[in-house]
C-alpha cells in the first residue's frame, strides 16, 4: 500500500480526476486529492488556465506544496498537466519522496533545483502529438529527466489529445487511459 498525493489539471478537481483517485483507493492505496482551485471546476481548459494565471502559477504551486503539510514524507506525487507543477516540485525538493507520476506535462528539472533526486523513481505519460505536451517542450523536458534519473520511464501514446486520462472530459482516450492506469498501478506496486 502506498500513500499518494494527486494534483488535478487546469479544469480543476473534476469527476475524472476523482475517479482516477478512486481506482488507486480500490487497489489499496491511501489517496489525497487537494483542490488547488478552491472548489472551482471549469468547463473549458481556457477558463481554467485563466483562473490559474490570475491566481498566479506560483500560488497554485504553493497551494499544492502546502497540501503535503501534515502528511507523511514518504509520499508518491501524481500530477495531471498543471498539477505536475506541485507534484514535480515536491518530488524534487521534499525529502522522503517515494516516487512521481507526471501525467501530460513535465517541466525542466532546473525549475526546482539542479538534478532529479536519484532515490526517487518517476514515470511520465503523454501523447506523442499533444500540442501542449509535445508542442510546448514538455516531452523534451521529460526526455532530459529520463536521461539523468536512475529510475525513470517515459511512455508516449499515439494521439494529439491533452488530458486524455480524464474520463469526464471530451479529450478522454479510453484505450490509452487504461494503459496509463495499468502502468501507474504497476509502478506503485513495484516501488511501495
Amino acid at each position: 500500500m502506498a500513500e499518494v498525493l494527486v494534483f488535478h489539471h487546469g479544469h480543476g478537481l473534476t469527476v475524472g480526476v476523482r475517479e482516477f483517485a478512486e481506482q488507486l483507493r480500490r487497489a489499496g492505496h491511501i489517496v489525497h486529492t487537494p483542490d488547488l482551485y478552491e472548489g472551482q471546476v471549469f468547463d473549458s481548459l481556457e477558463e481554467g488556465a485563466d483562473y490559474a494565471e490570475n491566481a498566479g502559477f506560483d500560488t497554485i504551486t504553493a497551494r499544492g506544496t502546502a497540501a503535503a503539510d501534515g502528511l507523511p514524507s514518504e509520499l508518491f506525487y501524481v500530477g495531471f498537466s498543471l498539477g505536475v507543477l506541485p507534484a514535480q516540485k515536491l518530488a524534487q525538493t521534499r525529502p522522503g519522496a517515494k516516487g512521481a507520476l507526471l501525467l501530460e506535462a513535465c517541466v525542466p528539472i532546473s525549475e526546482f533545483g539542479g538534478a532529479w533526486p536519484q532515490a526517487v523513481p518517476v514515470q511520465i505519460h503523454g501523447m506523442d502529438t499533444d500540442p501542449f505536451f509535445a508542442g510546448e517542450g514538455d516531452v523534451d523536458a521529460a526526455r532530459a529527466l529520463v536521461e539523468t534519473a536512475t529510475d525513470a520511464e517515459l511512455f508516449l501514446y499515439p494521439g494529439d489529445s491533452h488530458l486524455f486520462t480524464d474520463s469526464s472530459l471530451p479529450s478522454y482516450d479510453e484505450q490509452a487511459a487504461k494503459q496509463v492506469n495499468r502502468r501507474v498501478l504497476g509502478f506503485l506496486d513495484r516501488i511501495k
